[in-house]
């Protein structure tokens, strides 16, 4: 058992389905499965647990209340005090819950309901096994809108996608996993990112070898995002960043603060690597069709996204793209405008939605939010882990899609999908601050965890 967050490397995710053919494979050859189980939570409850007062646990019918039924005794074995049932005891030292879990297709029941209250008001800490209840485990959202929010979560066996996007960073708390010394025994649905080890820049290396970018937006009144992307793929360490300001008078520098950045266009840059739409208004919607021909690799944020949402024509362009040679950042409402439905449709299956998107699209397709999911066609999708409330900024996604395009312009060779996962990640960790972060902080903050 360990805590699980921060990622140390990639990690496979397992939805409802493969998680049940395993454990019930797993339970075939060691039948004494839910007893490890139920000695994990018993363990971490002694650790967890404050106070003198019983530790309440709280089963449910199935596979998740017995491996709270098998706690509770191995607590009492312990001589702890125990209390397990519906209603909270006299000052508890801390709540298991162990009501639902995996197999969680609909809202919890009224009296479910009832006990889940009363464990959010019963003034001690939550632990939850597996999942916390009501949460389900491949979107990461709450069923009919409710679940418990544990302050710690103990997931068994595998990890579920629902535990890292959507609402599930909101329910989960401090996340600890326990695969009771089962290998899982299939290829994962998803994988959880981790970190990527930064471009290798040779002893004899110069601006040339680490690729051009050129970042395409800036309209009047706008030309912040453009400047932002364009400086973050310049820490990233492109060699030569270039922008094309739609608002700026020609003869008038890039960027006054950073004498690096060059003005530039796509007839001098026909190599370069697109950065598209970032404060660009709606006068990018001339720009794509010439630069979606031309560029070959692009990455598309912002007002270009708007604008392929908006145009059958730009969507027929952007299918016709090589395989992994464009990646896509909408934020929920974007995604839901190239979808073409609203906005909770996308957040109530993120995964789904992101696959559909990169699918429909031809392209590799990071879907941003609590738990960034990264789809491309025919690639197993990913799940960001990293990250935290301090990204919710203005500029955050400009600086996201600057760094992609710096990562990409130095990895020539690598595809949209695995730039993406690198990018994400990193994207992620540099924003794990409390408080807020202003996005030029946040370019530095990249730059120092290269």
């Amino acid at each position: 058992m360990h805590a699980l967050l921060p990622t140390t490397t990639a990690l496979p995710l397992f939805d409802v389905a493969a998680s049940r053919r395993i454990e019930t494979r797993a339970l075939a050859r060691s039948p004494d499965l839910m007893e490890r189980a139920g000695l994990a939570v018993a363990k971490l409850a002694l650790a967890l647990r404050r106070g003198a007062g019983p530790v309440w646990v709280a089963c449910g019918p199935g596979n998740n209340g017995g491996d709270g039924r098998v706690a509770a005794r191995r607590l009492a074995e312990a001589g702890v005090p125990v209390h397990v049932g519906d209603e909270p005891p006299t000052a508890p030292s801390l709540a298991i819950d162990a009501l639902l879990g995996l197999g969680l297709n609909r809202a919890p029941s009224a009296a479910l309901q009832t006990t889940i209250a009363a464990m959010q008001a019963c003034g001690a800490a939550i632990l939850a096994v597996d999942l916390p209840s009501g949460l389900l485990a491949d979107t990461g959202q709450p069923a009919g809108g409710l679940a418990v929010q544990a302050d710690h979560t103990l997931t068994l066996l595998t990890l579920k996608p629902g535990l890292f996007t959507g609402e599930g960073r909101a329910h989960v708390g401090r996340l600890w996993f326990d695969d009771l010394g089962v290998a899982p025994d299939e290829a994962p649905t998803a994988d959880l990112l981790g970190p990527s080890p930064a471009p290798a820049r040779g002893a004899t290396s110069h601006k040339g070898s680490h690729g051009q970018v050129l970042v395409v937006g800036g309209a009047a009144g706008m030309q912040g995002a453009a400047r932002l992307a364009a400086r973050a793929a310049l820490a990233c360490g492109a060699g030569r960043v270039y922008v094309d300001l739609l608002g700026l008078p020609a003869g008038e520098v890039a960027d006054a603060g950073r004498p690096e950045l060059m003005r530039g266009t796509l007839a001098e840059l026909p190599r370069a690597v697109g950065v598209i739409g970032c404060g660009a208004g709606a006068a990018i919607a001339d720009r794509l069709p010439t630069l979606l021909q031309r560029l070959p690799r692009l990455v598309l944020d912002a007002d270009a996204l708007n604008a392929v949402a908006a145009s059958p024509a730009l969507q027929d362009l952007l299918r016709a793209r090589p395989a992994g040679a464009t990646l896509l950042t909408p934020h929920p409402l974007e995604a839901a405008r190239l979808l073409d439905r609203n906005t909770a449709a996308v957040q109530a299956d993120r995964l789904a939605a992101a696959r559909e998107l990169s699918a429909r699209l031809n392209c590799c397709v990071v879907l941003k939010g609590s738990g960034s999911v990264v789809a491309s066609p025919a690639k197993r999708p990913a799940i960001c882990a990293s990250g935290g409330p301090a990204l919710a900024i203005a500029g955050s996604g400009d600086v996201l899609a600057g760094w992609l395009g710096g990562l990409w312009a130095q990895q020539p060779d690598a595809d949209a999908h695995a730039i993406a996962c690198a990018a994400v990640d990193a994207h992620g960790r540099a924003g794990e601050v409390d408080g807020v972060l202003r996005a030029g902080d946040l370019i530095e903050r990249l730059a120092a965890l290269r």
